[in-house]
């Protein structure tokens, strides 16, 4: 995303490409057929034997020919980014779903999409832990990892008196060293992958030696999800998504106050796109926060001077999607300085949250 964000805007005509490898109902995969149309289309805009129509279709080509390959067959999408004259080709398999596929055409890589995309799905652990065993994975938009620990199991006995104590006092033993070994390998990964949630579900036996084991910092980012026995609401993997999606949505009320708050008291926050633009050209800008549908951003009557120069071209999959080109060159620009400035995004989804303020804000380092 950095690196993307740093490129200087290109004469050439940048390719962005949003493609989701999920199958149709018939088991197969629609994206080539909505490549060869959308590249078919945009070559004929462009005049023959240009420099910009040679650049294109040799991006064309090379695109189709990775695709053909397909060297990450357990992605769930593609973000492509590709610009001949410009030497670029970059490919960022995704392990979060998108909903449609999408072309974008313009002077610099069309970033809102996947920072949205690595917002919606941050990396978080996933703890599946019973008390002689767990499984820590690592999900988000471009990875996964998984860690098993396997501890002593421990049988029932039905002996009664000293020995059932003993029994008990050893079973005990084995469930607490087990659970430290999770907590320490868990406590160790939230380090190393700078995560933010954890989600977990466990045997009922197990959760209360979790939550004496479990330090500070890791009690601040924990969502309980109930037993890993129950079936209710799906797959574990449903269920913790759907856990943080809650507690997101919760967040982002919050965060939309905290920027009212800001703004309306004179202090660290600016409203409106106009005041946001003019925030970052004075790198004001701690954290944007932007509604997730672009399509509800109030456009501006004006771009900076430095911003991008061209419009933002678009083709997509959803026959009833429409698309406002100056609302997306917006959204990008907004992003895209983002990222030039290291300031965090926050995308809200519920776009009536932001619809008084033209859908987007800042929070702000500084006063001037």
């Amino acid at each position: 995303m950095e690196m993307l964000a740093a490129l200087e805007p290109s004469p050439f005509p940048v390719i962005s490409l949003y493609l989701s490898l999920a199958p149709n109902q018939n088991g197969r995969e629609e994206y080539q057929q909505f490549i060869r149309k959308v590249f078919n289309e945009r070559a004929k805009v462009l005049p023959e034997q240009s420099p910009e129509r040679e650049s294109f279709d040799k991006d064309a080509e090379r695109i189709q020919e990775y695709l053909g390959k397909k060297d990450n067959p357990a992605a769930q999408a593609f973000a492509i980014f590709a610009c001949s004259g410009s030497d670029l080709f970059d490919v960022i398999p995704l392990e979060a779903p998108i909903s449609e596929h999408s072309l974008f055409i313009s002077s610099v890589p069309h970033l809102y999409p996947l920072a949205r995309l690595v917002e919606n799905y941050p990396r978080y652990a996933a703890v599946m832990l019973d008390t002689n065993k767990a499984r820590i994975f690592v999900f988000g938009a471009t990875a996964e990892r998984e860690e098993r620990i396997v501890g002593e199991k421990t049988r029932r006995t039905s002996r009664g008196g000293w020995s059932q104590a003993r029994y008990q006092r050893r079973a005990e033993n084995f469930h607490l060293h087990h659970v430290k070994e999770v907590v320490d390998t868990l406590d160790k990964i939230v380090r190393e992958e700078n995560i933010g949630h954890i989600v977990v579900a466990g045997a009922e036996v197990a959760m209360p030696i979790l939550r004496d084991q479990l330090p500070k910092r890791l009690v601040d980012k924990i969502v309980e999800i109930g037993s890993q026995e129950s079936g209710e609401g799906g797959s574990f993997v449903d269920r913790a998504v759907a856990a943080l999606r809650d507690k997101d949505a919760e967040s982002d009320v919050e965060k939309v106050q905290e920027l009212m708050d800001a703004w309306r008291g004179g202090g660290l926050g600016v409203a409106g796109p106009e005041a946001t633009l003019s925030a970052f050209q004075l790198g004001q800008v701690e954290e944007l926060i932007i509604t997730g549908s672009p399509e509800t951003l109030k456009p501006v009557q004006t771009m900076p001077e430095d911003a991008a120069p061209g419009a933002v071209q678009v083709d997509t999959s959803n026959p009833s999607g429409s698309a406002d080109e100056d609302r997306l060159k917006l959204s990008d620009e907004l992003v895209t300085r983002a990222q030039q400035t290291s300031a965090r995004i926050t995308f809200i989804e519920d776009a009536s949250l932001l619809a008084d303020v033209g859908g987007v804000g800042a929070l702000l380092r500084f006063r001037i």
